[in-house]
């Protein structure tokens, strides 16, 4: 449920809808959802001084009611 409301509010704010993916990944201390998107749309998604990354991360605080979920950002141009 978690995974569908962010991509959904994800979606809402970038250009190219269709590169957008969430992953939910269940480590010890939590749930983590991976939020993958067009290079182009990377700084909409973070937004500015992190503000909409801050607003997101509250956002699926609340719907989480109470676990512990973390949300990231990966940066797709980046070589692991």
């Amino acid at each position: 449920m978690l995974e569908e409301a962010l991509e959904h509010l994800v979606k809402g704010i970038v250009d190219h809808k269709d590169e957008v993916a969430v992953r939910r990944k269940e480590l010890r201390r939590g749930e983590v959802l991976e939020v993958r998107v067009h290079p182009d749309d990377l700084g909409r998604v973070i937004g500015r001084s992190g503000r909409t990354a801050s607003a997101l991360r509250t956002v699926m605080g609340a719907l989480a009611g109470g676990q512990n979920v973390r949300v990231d950002i990966v940066d797709t141009d980046k070589v692991r």
